[in-house]
């Protein structure tokens, strides 16, 4: 795992936000070629809202994977951030492409269904977590505060997946691997904030 750990530190971290980057090149080029299907704007949202989850687990996977020996933390960031650019992406297609700035449609829409509305706010607690993603903020709010205002991150994954679970169809294989995965990761982190508790109880 030194071995690995010490190969990683050589990696800058601008490759994550290139590597994070090929699903959406990829996307606009199967837009550009008239290769998304029927309904290519519900296709584009899709996949978009997708990879934001994806990249969100992913970037919860950095603290245990660093309990584990694995030391990711320097791409944290990046992930975050490639999160963030996905959603603002999965937003911007359903108010420009889809509902085509209509904002009373909009407006309407988000209170008329629930998933809208979970798929907002998690989109609103992810603006102060992508506005204090840098060295600075974290100088001016103090480790702690950031830290305590970082714990959004969590609340933000449990939206995510219950505004997937909301809007699917049917319960896929793809959407029980997100949960299995959130559910481990949300959970692992429980039990890492009441281990104390308990010790102290004993």
């Amino acid at each position: 795992m030194d071995r690995l750990n010490s190969a990683l530190r050589r990696v800058p971290s601008w490759s994550v936000y290139l590597l994070a980057a090929v699903p959406f090149v990829l996307l606009a080029v199967a837009v550009a070629t008239g290769n998304l299907g029927p309904d290519p704007v519900k296709t584009v949202e899709r996949e978009l809202g997708e990879w934001a989850l994806r990249l969100m687990l992913a970037t919860l996977c950095v603290t245990p994977l660093r309990r584990a020996g694995l030391n990711l933390v320097r791409y944290r960031r990046a992930l975050g951030l490639m999160t963030f650019f996905y959603v603002c992406l999965h937003l911007v297609t359903w108010v420009v492409l889809d509902l085509a700035l209509r904002w009373g449609d909009i407006a309407t829409e988000i209170v008329k269904r629930p998933y809208l509305l979970v798929g907002m706010v998690a989109f609103l607690l992810m603006v102060p977590l992508a506005l204090t993603s840098s060295n600075r903020a974290i100088r001016r709010l103090g480790p702690a505060r950031w830290a305590q205002l970082h714990r959004l991150t969590y609340l933000v994954t449990v939206l995510g997946l219950l505004h997937l679970v909301m809007l699917s169809k049917i319960w896929s294989v793809e959407l029980l691997v997100y949960l299995a995965i959130g559910g481990a990761l949300l959970g692992w982190r429980l039990a890492l904030r009441f281990r104390p508790w308990r010790m102290r109880s004993a």
